[in-house]
């Protein structure tokens, strides 16, 4: 997972790829696998929680998000987990710059 958190001002900007193969149903019995997409994304910073998702097979495969929160601080840890339909979990973190 790669991951990059800016502090502008008051506000933190986030981008962050998540390596993932997002099989959706469809593509999954054409290559008759299960399918195994991104179903959940937590990011915190200071056991707070900055962002919140819950997404589908729509995602694309390697999915790149961005988003941004008021506050967070310069030095500070984000966190970010992503869950997958297999229960299959990743943990990525980085420090606010």
């Amino acid at each position: 997972m790669r991951i990059k958190a800016k502090v502008k001002k008051d506000i933190t900007i986030v981008k962050f790829m998540a390596k993932h193969i997002m099989l959706s149903r469809t593509e999954a019995l054409k290559k008759k696998k299960k399918p195994n997409y991104i179903t959940s994304i937590i990011a915190t910073v200071n056991d707070e929680i900055v962002f919140e998702a819950s997404t589908s097979q729509s995602l694309s495969k390697n999915p790149y998000i961005k988003f941004k929160f008021k506050g967070g601080n310069k030095g500070e840890t984000i966190i970010i987990t992503w869950k997958d339909l297999q229960g299959n979990k990743k943990i990525g973190k980085a420090k606010l710059k």
